[in-house]
């Protein structure tokens, strides 16, 4: 079975295309779900659309959910389409973020950390002045919220959870054991993690998260999914199945995609 759980569109702000130019071309690729996944607005905001260039407005959110909703039904016979978003992670907004949720029929909702010490994680240049022990710090607090993230409750799936290697792929390489006891706490937490094929339109390549990530998640009982994290359609379900060949040659026998937040688990 060919699924994609994480794509955007023009609403977000730096995505290409309608929402039914992702189901159309999903439909043409031979996906038999698509996943519908946004940038989640701002909600503590006093303004509507925070930034403009990263996220819809909070005018949005009900549009947004309508058309995939009236999309669905639109493509029943041909595609499953999934209402998701990709939501941040900011832990002293979390309750302001689950109570919208909770008015929505969502299918799933991906967790991103997207910020640490209220940078930006693909901020180019942010370890450029930073000490090693600096450099191990800002690593243990970006896998700190992810943890967080994982025991909030809020999230089916953690997203892209090594992507500040982005624009840094030393990153990787920063000797901490925070990244162990994090693929713990998620396998003791029982969310899933996506593999992200976006990290190579990055400096790092390749894929989110590393195959010795994927390696130590397996370990830990983490249930993988897959998400292309496509900004135009033509990336959905970029490197699907090669992505699929690698799980099987590390070990994982099948891997997840979700409806009305249950579980549905098929083989790789």
């Amino acid at each position: 079975m060919m699924f994609d759980l994480h794509t955007h569109h023009y609403r977000c702000g730096h995505a290409i295309g309608t929402i039914e130019d992702y189901v159309t071309k999903a439909i043409d690729y031979g996906l038999h779900y698509i996943g519908i996944s946004d940038h989640s607005p701002h909600f503590y905001s006093n303004d509507d659309q925070l930034y403009p260039l990263i996220a819809m407005g909070k005018s949005e959110l009900v549009p947004y959910i309508e058309e995939v909703l009236r999309l669905k039904e639109k493509y029943a016979d041909q595609i499953h389409v999934l209402l998701g978003m990709e939501s941040d992670f900011f832990p002293e907004h979390l309750e302001i973020y689950r109570e919208h949720y909770l008015l929505h029929p969502f299918d799933y909702i991906i967790g991103s950390v997207h910020y640490v010490d209220d940078r930006n994680i693909f901020e180019k240049g942010r370890f450029d002045e930073l000490t090693n022990k600096q450099k191990v710090q800002v690593k243990e607090r970006y896998y700190q919220l992810i943890v967080a993230s994982a025991k909030s409750g809020l999230f089916q799936i953690l997203g892209h959870i090594d992507a500040m290697k982005g624009f840094y792929p030393a990153f990787s390489d920063i000797q901490t054991d925070i990244v162990e006891q994090t693929l713990k706490i998620i396998g003791e937490e029982d969310v899933a993690i996506e593999i992200n094929t976006s990290g190579k339109t990055k400096d790092s390549g390749g894929w989110y998260p590393s195959d010795e990530i994927l390696e130590r998640a397996l370990f830990y009982n983490v249930m993988p999914t897959f998400g292309s994290d496509a900004h135009t359609p033509e990336r959905i379900a970029d490197e699907f199945d090669i992505v699929k060949k690698k799980l099987k040659e590390i070990g994982f026998k099948e891997w997840a995609y979700f409806i009305n937040k249950k579980r549905h688990l098929t083989a790789l």
